[in-house]
Order: structure tokens, then sequence, then C-alpha cells
């Protein structure tokens, strides 16, 4: 039995859109219920920092896993480039934090996310600042909800 199921608590979960320039990050409250914005994290030159800056933030958080938002064809749901090198950073990160890594399917997130930000009255210059974390918290939001059932 795990430990979340001793204590009567849900794992925090640190929800990622990982993109080649920025990584969208959210996170789940204690409940496992919702998915919360944390911020939009530059990606600097060395892939070793920006491992280390979220392993800190899943220690921060008190996180027991992670949900990577998995980049596959729109259509045909097969890997591309973007989706191996995703994939690639979410293994290191699960190695570096010796945290349950999971992917989940990010088809339209980033789409949806720009709606979503349109209707709250943001100008498309404006998205780039919190897109990403748009598009975390939909993923992170969309596994949660199927957890739950």
């Amino acid at each position: 039995m795990d430990e979340a199921a001793v204590s009567g608590s849900q794992i925090r979960y640190l929800g990622l859109d990982i993109g080649t320039k920025r990584i969208g990050v959210a996170v789940s409250d204690e409940l496992g219920l919702l998915a919360q914005p944390v911020l939009t994290l530059e990606r600097k030159r060395n892939p070793r920092e920006d491992l280390r800056s979220l392993a800190r933030l899943c220690r921060r958080y008190g996180c027991g896993g992670i949900v990577a938002g998995d980049p596959v064809y729109l259509q045909s749901g097969e890997a591309s480039a973007q989706t191996e090198r995703a994939r690639k950073f979410a293994a290191e990160l699960g190695e570096m934090t010796g945290l349950p890594v999971t992917l989940w399917d990010e088809r339209l997130t980033s789409r949806e996310a720009h709606e979503i930000l349109y209707r709250a009255g943001k100008k498309r210059q404006e998205h780039a600042e919190v897109v990403d974390q748009v598009a975390a918290v939909l993923i992170l939001q969309s596994f949660l909800d199927a957890k739950r059932g």
C-alpha cells in the first residue's frame, strides 16, 4: 500500500508542458482535484539547469509524481521529433527526482490555452507569458479528471 493511501491524503503532481523554448508548469492541490498554474520556465542552454529547477519545484510542492505532456501528432497520434525530446527530458527528470512520470496526451492543449486567454480578454501579444502555464494546467487537469474516473 502506498504512503498516500495510508495517510489518507492524495499525491500532489507537477504538470508540465515541455517546449523547446519554454516549459509551462502547474501543480495539483493537496486533494488532487484541481490543477493550478505555477510558472513558465524559460529554457536554458544546458538542459540540466532546467531539470534542477523542476526538481526543486517538485520538492517545494511536495510532489509525489510528474505528469508531462506527450506532444504526438494531432491526426495520427504518432511520435515526432518533439515527442522524443519531451519524452527524453521527462525520463531524465524522473531519474533525477526519483518520482514516477506519466506521459499524458497533450493534443490541442495549446490551442485550447490560447482560446481561454482570448476569452479572458488577453491580446495575442500577451499570451507568450502564460500560454504554456495554461497548457500545463489543462494537461494536469485532464490527468486528474481521468484518475478520478
